[in-house]
C-alpha cells in the first residue's frame, strides 16, 4: 500500500500542518506514505517538491495566477476564491512515486486543475480542510449556493463573470465518478451530504491527528518564565493565521466579550499568537501580549502552556489545529457552538461551548474557566484525555489504513 498525500504545502498553514501530521502518523505506523507538495519546508525525504529553477519558479507563480483570475471578476463576495484552472502534472507525479492511492488535501493555489482531479486514474481519498471541494471557487461561505446548484438567482457579489458558478459547473462536468471523502468534523460531513455536487458520495469522519507525545502539558510557571509573561495573573490565549485580521476567525467577537468582562471587573491578560503588535493597539481593558508568528512547535507549546484558557471565537471553521493543540496541551477551550467546534469542545467538561456568536455567552464561558479555582485541574485533565482518545496519531493512522485497505480491496474486485 503506497499512499501519496497531495497538498500545496507541507507542515505550513492549517491544512499543511494537518496533512503532514497524518502523513507522519501513517509512516510511524508502517504505511508507505509520501507527500507531493508545491512548497516544502519540512526537509523530509518523503516529501516531493518541484526541483530545478524553472519548476520552483513556476510553483511560486501559480498562486498569483489564480488570484489574478479571481480579481478579474471584481467580486464583492468575501473570502478566498480558487478557480483551479491550471494543470500541475499531478498524474505524472503520482506515477513517479508508484502511488496506489492519491490522498488529496488542500490542493488549491493553482496546484492542480479541476479537470486534472477528475482524471487521476487511481483511487482517490480526499480529506476536506474547508468547503472548496463541494463549492464553486469559495473556500468558506455562508450562502447556500452549494446546496442549490449555483443558479443565476443565487449569485453573491458583482463582476462580469460569476466565477463561483463557473468553477462549480466545471467540477460537475469533470468529477463524474464519486471519490472517497473524509471530513475531520461532523459538521463538514453533513455539508457534503447536503451539497448538490457530492450528495451520495461516500463520506467518513476522521479527525485530524496530533502527536500527543510531543504535544503534551508543560508546567505553566516554566512556560511563562521563558516567554516573559506574568506569573500572578490569569492569561487567555487567542491564536489564528492572520491574527485578528480575518473576520472568519472572530477576533472582533472575542474583543467584544473581553470588553464586557473588563466592565464586570474581571482582571486578566490576553495573549495573541499569529500577529505582531499593531502600531495603534486597541484598548481592550486588559493587558495584551503579542507573540507574533510562531513557526515552530516548541514555541507554540510554550504559548499554550502559559495560558489558562484558549479561546476559539470562529464564525465558521472545520476542525482548527489550534483547538486540538490546546486540548493536547491540557488547556480548556472556549468557542461557539458552530462548525466543527463541538467535535473539540464538550461543554463544561473540557471547555465551554457558547451559543453561536453570542458575545455575552462567550464572555460567560471565559469567566467560567478563569473562575474554576481548583476545578481547573479537572477540566485540564479532561482536555488532555479528549485529545489522547480522539486525536492521537496512532489512532488516526489506524483509521486511515483501514479505509485505504477497504478501497484497494474494492478496486481489486
Amino acid at each position: 500500500m503506497r499512499v501519496v498525500h497531495v497538498n500545496q504545502t507541507d507542515n505550513r498553514g492549517g491544512a499543511g500542518r494537518a496533512a503532514f501530521r497524518i502523513h507522519t502518523a501513517l509512516r510511524n505506523s508502517g504505511v508507505e506514505s509520501f507527500m507531493a507538495v508545491n512548497e516544502a519546508s519540512s526537509g523530509g525525504w518523503s516529501v516531493d517538491a518541484p526541483r530545478g529553477r524553472l519548476a520552483r519558479a513556476t510553483a511560486r507563480i501559480r498562486p498569483h495566477l489564480g488570484l489574478a483570475v479571481s480579481r478579474l471578476q471584481k467580486s464583492r463576495a468575501p473570502g478566498l476564491h480558487s478557480p483551479a484552472i491550471i494543470p500541475g502534472g499531478l498524474r505524472q507525479r503520482l506515477a513517479a512515486r508508484g502511488a496506489d492511492i492519491a490522498h488529496l488535501h488542500w490542493v488549491n493555489a493553482e496546484m492542480v486543475s479541476v479537470a486534472e482531479i477528475g482524471r487521476l486514474g487511481l483511487p482517490v481519498v480526499w480529506t476536506l480542510h474547508d468547503m472548496w471541494p463541494f463549492c464553486g471557487a469559495e473556500h468558506y461561505t455562508t450562502a447556500d449556493r452549494w446546496r442549490t446548484g449555483y443558479g443565476p438567482g443565487s449569485r453573491v457579489g458583482g463582476g462580469p463573470v460569476d466565477l463561483d458558478a463557473w468553477v462549480w459547473r466545471r467540477k460537475k462536468r469533470h468529477w463524474t465518478r464519486p471519490m472517497q471523502i473524509v471530513t475531520p468534523s461532523l459538521w463538514l460531513a453533513q455539508c457534503v451530504a447536503e451539497s448538490d455536487l457530492m450528495a451520495g458520495w461516500p463520506v467518513t469522519v476522521i479527525p485530524n491527528a496530533i502527536d500527543t507525545d510531543i504535544w503534551c502539558p508543560v508546567e505553566r510557571t516554566v512556560a511563562r518564565g521563558i516567554l516573559g509573561l506574568p506569573q500572578d495573573r490569569p492569561i487567555v490565549m487567542f491564536g489564528a493565521m492572520g491574527g485578528t485580521e480575518d473576520p472568519r476567525k472572530g477576533g472582533d467577537l472575542l474583543f467584544a466579550a473581553l470588553g464586557k468582562l473588563a466592565l464586570s471587573g474581571l482582571d486578566a491578560d490576553l495573549l495573541i499568537v499569529g500577529e505582531v503588535a499593531p502600531q495603534a493597539p486597541p484598548d481592550l481593558g486588559f493587558p495584551v501580549h503579542y507573540l507574533g508568528h510562531l513557526s515552530d512547535d516548541v514555541a507554540l507549546r510554550l504559548a499554550y502552556a502559559a495560558a489558562d484558557a484558549f479561546v476559539l471565537p470562529s464564525r465558521l471553521d472545520n476542525l482548527p489545529n489550534t483547538g486540538v493543540e490546546a486540548l493536547a496541551s491540557g488547556r480548556p477551550v472556549i468557542g461557539f457552538d458552530t462548525g466543527g467546534l463541538p467535535d473539540i469542545i464538550t461543554h463544561e467538561t473540557n471547555g465551554y461551548l457558547a451559543r453561536a456568536f453570542d458575545v455575552d455567552d462567550l464572555a460567560r464561558g471565559i469567566g467560567w474557566v478563569l473562575g474554576l479555582g481548583e476545578g481547573w485541574k479537572r477540566v485540564s485533565v479532561a482536555a488532555r484525555t479528549h485529545a489522547e482518545e480522539t486525536f492521537a496519531g496512532d489512532r488516526i493512522a489506524g483509521r486511515y489504513a483501514a479505509l485505504y485497505a477497504s478501497i484497494l480491496g474494492e478496486a481489486a474486485t
